[in-house]
C-alpha cells in the first residue's frame, strides 16, 4: 500500500520545511535514509541518560538548581533540535534517493513511537518533582505522558481506519517548544521554572493546560472527525465498528492496569521509582503501537489482546496484593529491563526480517545480493 500523509500545520508548512529543505541539501546521497531516523532517535537516547546521570529522580532542577550544568541543557536543545530534523528530512532523503520502503516508513514510526515518552521523560527534569512549593507531582507526569501517548496513539489508530497518516499538529509545536524550554533553562536556569510568571502561575501550569487543551480540544476531535469523514465518503478500511476499535482495546487495557498499579501500590511505587515506572510505560506503550502500526501497514487484523498483557497483569496483581512486600521496587527494576529488552528483540527481528523479504540491508542503499 502506498504511504500517504498529510501535513497541514502552518508552523510546519510555513516555517519548518523550507529549514528542512535546505539543510537536506547536505546531506551526501550515499546515506541511507534509516541511518538519518536512527542517528536521530540514538541523540534523544543519549541526551535521556545524560540528564538521567545528573538527576535520576528528577528533583534536582526543584532542591538544588545548579546541580544539572548548563553545558547539559544546552546538549539537550541541539540533540532535540538535530532528532527533530532527522525524523523531518528522512523521509525527504528516501524519495531524493529513490529508497521509500515499508521498512523506513515502519522504521521511522516504530522509532518515532519509543521518542514520544523519551522527550517528555527528558522534559520532567526541567520541571523537576513537586517538593511542596513547586514542580509537577508524579502523579501529574504520569498522566501528562499518558495524553501524549494517547495522542500518539490516535494518529495511528486513524491511520488504521483511513489509511491516511494525518500528522498531528501538536509534533513541531511540541519540539519548537521543547527546544526553547532546553535554552530558556541553560539561559536563566532552572529557577525560571521554580518562579510564578503569570497571575501566581508557573510556566509549567500553562504547558500542561497547553497540552491538554490540544490533545482533548484539538488532536482528538480532528482524528473523530477525519474518520467520520471517510465514512461519509465510503472509504474506510474496516467494515465493521468492531474492527475498527480493536487496535484501541491492548493500549485501553494497558493505560488501566499501569493506572491501577499507580494508585494502589502498597509501596508507592511511581513516588519511590518515577524514572523506572514511566521508562517501562512509555516502552510498553511502543510496543502495542508497533503492533498496530504493523498491522496497520500489512493491512491485517491486531490481535485482541497484546501478549504483553498478561506478565504485566500478573505483575500488578502481585505488587497490590501485598505479595511483593518489600520487593516490589526490585520486581520493577527487573521487569522493566525484561520489558525492554523484549522491544529492542522484537525491533530488531521485524527490521531483519523485512529487510531480508524485501531485499535491502537497514543502513546501506546497496541491494542484497541474491543468494
Amino acid at each position: 500500500s502506498q504511504y500517504s500523509a498529510v501535513d497541514t500545520n502552518p508552523l510546519s508548512v510555513y516555517i519548518m520545511q523550507p529549514i528542512w529543505n535546505e539543510i537536506i541539501k547536505i546531506v551526501p546521497l550515499w546515506i541511507a535514509p534509516n541511518l538519518l531516523t536512527f542517528s536521530g532517535f540514538v541523540m534523544i537516547l543519549v541526551n535521556y541518560f545524560l540528564i538521567s546521570f545528573y538527576d535520576w529522580d528528577y528533583t534536582a532542577s526543584g532542591t538544588s538548581p545548579g546541580l544539572v550544568p548548563t553545558w547539559v541543557w544546552l546538549f539537550s536543545a541541539f540533540t532535540t533540535f538535530c532528532a527533530y530534523a532527522l525524523d523531518s528530512i528522512d523521509g525527504k532523503h528516501a524519495r531524493r534517493t529513490q529508497s521509500s520502503t515499508p521498512l523506513g516508513e515502519l522504521f521511522d514510526h516504530g522509532l518515532d513511537s519509543w521518542a514520544t515518552s523519551i522527550f517528555v521523560l527528558s522534559f520532567f527534569s526541567v520541571c523537576s518533582r513537586d517538593n511542596g512549593k513547586t514542580g509537577v507531582s508524579v502523579y501529574t507526569m504520569y498522566i501528562y505522558l499518558s495524553i501524549v501517548l494517547f495522542n500518539f496513539m490516535c494518529s495511528h489508530w486513524e491511520k488504521y481506519n483511513t489509511g491516511v497518516l494525518f500528522l498531528p499538529w501538536g509534533y513541531d509545536i511540541s519540539q519548537v517548544v521543547l527546544i526553547a524550554a532546553y535554552l530558556l533553562t541553560s539561559a536563566v536556569g532552572v529557577e525560571v521554572w521554580q518562579k510564578p510568571f503569570l497571575f501566581g502561575y508557573y510556566i509549567t501550569d500553562a504547558l500542561v493546560i497547553l497540552l491538554i487543551g490540544f490533545s482533548l480540544f484539538l488532536s482528538f476531535p480532528q482524528t473523530l472527525y477525519n474518520i467520520h469523514r471517510a465514512h461519509l465518503k465510503k472509504t474506510l478500511k474496516n467494515d465493521s465498528l468492531y474492527e475498527g476499535l480493536l487496535p484501541l482495546v491492548s493500549p485501553l487495557l494497558l493505560f488501566i492496569l499501569l493506572t491501577v498499579w499507580v494508585v494502589l501500590s502498597p509501596g508507592n511505587i511511581l513516588a519511590r521509582q518515577p524514572r523506572l515506572f514511566l521508562w517501562m510505560v512509555g516502552v510498553a506503550f511502543s510496543n502495542v503501537i508497533c503492533k498496530v502500526i504493523v498491522c496497520q501497514m500489512s493491512s491485517t487484523r491486531p490481535e485482541l489482546f497484546h501478549w504483553f498483557l498478561f506478565p504485566l497483569a500478573l505483575v500488578v496483581y502481585a505488587a497490590i496484593s501485598g505479595l511483593l512486600g518489600w520487593t516490589e521496587e526490585v520486581v520493577l527494576a527487573v521487569f522493566t529491563a525484561l520489558v525492554t529488552a523484549a522491544h529492542v528483540h522484537y525491533g530488531v527481528c521485524v527490521g531483519r526480517q523485512l529487510s531480508e523479504h524485501l531485499n535491502i540491508y537497514i543502513f546501506s542503499l546497496k541491494k542484497r545480493v541474491q543468494e
